[in-house]
């Protein structure tokens, strides 16, 4: 099978401190070979850019500031993510977004945040990796306004339904498919919206160490997700459309590569 590469996950996250080279391998032994590092802190950031710096055939990583922490974006952070979306490591500006759901920062705070964060990436020329959740009317609204000056993005952990999903292909952007397909009790009706993802749209991603696939058989005796399970979502995601996973593989691979501008050797 092809190479896969996990847009999405959170290898910096303190869970994987005791084994993150057990980690890596355990993922590059089912073909797992590359990973977007999401940062999603200015701290995790720097973690990430330090992992990619140590693996830099297999990694690349993201820089900015999930809603949650959006009241931490201050200038001083601010000034500091525009000098870091600028390294070479980094392929993507975010994760960044809204997030209506926790409300872990205000509402002015996360919409702060979202605009500052889509002005670096419309600046440095380099695509967003986007979060949303239960905020579908203010993210809209912000991303057509900003949406021509940038190059690119992807709605990352995509778990809502097919008319979300036709109102971000409308923006031209790609969408990031987890686990949560995998879920019996919240997820299956991504089975139906995937269906409806073009191809040459289409990305997997597993957001570890978050969203361990519900079905994976024998359970694992950790809930700490892993990208060694990418394969068991990308099976799911090519019964669902009915694909070769040989062929899907393949697809999403590209399309990351494209996303990125990651010129694989």
């Amino acid at each position: 099978m092809p190479a896969l590469l996990d847009i999405g996950i959170n290898l910096a996250h303190d869970s994987f401190d005791q084994d993150r080279d057990a980690v890596i391998q355990r993922a590059a032994d089912v073909g797992v070979t590359r990973m977007v590092i999401t940062g999603s802190s200015l701290a995790s950031t720097h973690t990430a850019i330090a992992l990619v710096q140590q693996h830099p055939e297999q990694m690349r990583c993201t820089a900015g500031v999930h809603p949650h922490h959006a009241v931490d974006l201050d200038s001083a952070q601010l000034q500091a993510f525009r000098e870091l979306v600028r390294r070479p490591e980094v392929v993507a500006v975010g994760e960044c977004g809204l997030d209506y759901f926790r409300n872990f920062s205000p509402h002015e705070a996360q919409l702060k945040a979202f605009e500052d964060q889509l002005e670096l990436a419309a600046q440095v020329r380099k695509p967003v990796f986007l979060h949303q959740r239960d905020a579908h009317e203010d993210f809209m609204r912000v991303m057509g306004k900003h949406r021509a000056q940038l190059t690119g993005g992807v709605a990352h952990c995509f778990t809502a339904g097919l008319d979300e999903a036709r109102a971000y292909l409308d923006l031209d952007l790609y969408i990031g498919i987890t686990g949560w397909i995998c879920d019996e009790r919240r997820g299956h009706h991504l089975r139906e919206v995937v269906r409806h993802i073009p191809a040459d749209r289409l990305l997997i991603e597993t957001d570890a160490p978050y969203l361990l696939p519900r079905d994976l058989q024998p359970k694992p005796q950790s809930r700490r997700n892993e990208p060694m399970y990418l394969p068991h979502v990308l099976a799911a995601i090519a019964e669902a459309r009915g694909e070769r996973i040989e062929t899907l593989a393949e697809v999403t691979t590209s399309n990351a590569l494209r996303l990125f501008e990651w010129h694989a050797a």
